[in-house]
Order: structure tokens, then C-alpha cells, then sequence
């Protein structure tokens, strides 16, 4: 029996994908393979959405209805919300985001499950000296302020996955992205900043397990022998 259970609510960069459909994978898909048997993650992320539109397509009521007390949520939402021309998704930083924010936060707590943020990962987006250009506004910031104001635990993905990919630099985080491991044949027309190969999957989610270990979250003893 599993000793502690966490769920992700998050997009495309987060979510489980079929690798018979799509080489694409989101970090929470990888992120099993660093624990033991003894952590359950359960993966509700999904592509296209944004703190809005899981909130209104009623995905965390529904990921709450089978939490119980003592579990784990973590949040990352940021690419879609930046989709202000969309309705549906499109959110202001410092308006509706936040306020989205705290509909996580306090929903979870009110359960009993722990809330984590998680600031949304980095796109490959290099500038011509090689430094990666800020392609998520001021979505991370909004996060941060929440973060602080309802002292919620926070993993900053985004400056974790920004240093590492100037590190790597432009051309080695070419591996990490589902784009380019196609074919040219089968490439969309312009190319796909944003979501990640297995192998990319893989580095943010050790990114993101590095974060869990700085929080010292008490999972974290069940992470697998490196």
C-alpha cells in the first residue's frame, strides 16, 4: 500500500501522453520513476488547459471527490493562461490567475489535501547571444506573490528549467523537445518551443524532484537510489 498519494493539475507540459498517438510527454508522466512503490502519483493534467478552464470544466472538483486528507496537489498552470486572445483560457497575471491560484489553494486545504505551486516550465526560447529570452511574462511572479501571501510550498520550475537550459545552451535543448526527434517530413511548419520529448519529460522531472527534496517535503526519503 502506498504511503503517500500526489496529484498534478497542470497542461500539456504536465500531463500523461500515449506514446502510440504522440512522441510528446509532460513531466508528471516521467515523474514516477524517481519514487519507490511506496508514492502514488496520479496524473490529471491535461493539454490546452489553463487555470480557467480546469477550473471550469469542473477538473479539480473531480480530482478533490478522490483525494483524502494527507494528500499532495501540485499546480502548474501558466502557458495557456497567457492565451488572452482565447476566452475560454486567456488569464491576467495579478487578476484572474491569482484569483484561479487561490481557488486551488484554498479548495485543497479545505479537504485537507496539501497544496503545492509549481511555476510553469520554461519554453526553449534563445536569444542570439544564447541567453534564453522570457517567453512566460509575468505569470511566475503572480505565482510567487500567492505563494508567499497564502504561504504555500513552491517549486520555481521556471528558474530551475532557465538555468538549465542556458547551461545546456540552444542546441543541446534541442533533445528535450518532441519537435525536433520528428522527422522533417512530419514537422509542423514552425517549430514547437513547448512541449517536451520523453527525454526532456524526463530532466524537468528531475528538476522538479530536486525541488521536492529543497522543501523537504517527507516523501521525499522514498525517492529511488540514484
Amino acid at each position: 500500500m502506498s504511503k503517500y498519494t500526489l496529484y498534478l493539475a497542470g497542461d500539456s507540459t504536465v500531463q500523461d501522453v500515449d506514446q502510440k498517438i504522440s512522441n510528446e510527454m509532460g513531466w508528471g508522466q516521467q515523474l514516477p520513476t524517481f519514487f519507490t512503490k511506496d508514492i502514488k502519483i496520479i496524473n490529471k493534467a491535461i493539454g490546452g488547459r489553463s487555470t480557467k478552464s480546469f477550473l471550469k470544466e469542473g477538473r479539480l472538483q473531480e480530482l478533490l471527490d478522490h483525494a483524502s486528507e494527507g494528500d499532495y496537489l501540485f499546480i502548474q498552470f501558466g502557458h495557456n493562461d497567457q492565451l488572452l486572445d482565447n476566452p475560454e483560457r486567456g488569464t491576467l497575471p495579478y487578476e484572474d490567475y491569482q484569483e484561479n491560484l487561490k481557488i486551488f489553494v484554498e479548495s485543497a486545504r479545505k479537504q485537507g489535501v496539501i497544496p503545492i505551486l509549481v511555476t510553469p516550465v520554461q519554453r526553449r526560447s534563445f536569444d542570439d547571444n544564447g541567453h534564453l529570452t522570457d517567453s512566460l511574462g509575468e505569470y511566475p511572479l503572480a505565482m510567487k506573490e500567492i505563494s508567499e501571501s497564502l504561504k504555500v510550498p513552491m517549486i520555481d520550475l521556471s528558474e530551475k528549467s532557465k538555468q538549465y537550459f542556458e547551461l545546456l545552451g540552444p542546441e543541446q535543448t534541442k533533445a528535450l523537445f518532441a519537435w525536433y526527434e520528428l522527422e522533417e517530413s512530419t514537422r509542423r511548419k514552425k517549430p514547437d518551443v513547448t512541449h517536451l520529448s520523453a527525454h526532456g519529460a524526463k530532466e524537468i522531472a528531475k528538476l522538479v524532484v530536486e525541488g521536492m527534496e529543497e522543501l523537504d517535503l517527507p516523501f521525499s526519503q522514498y525517492k529511488q537510489p540514484t
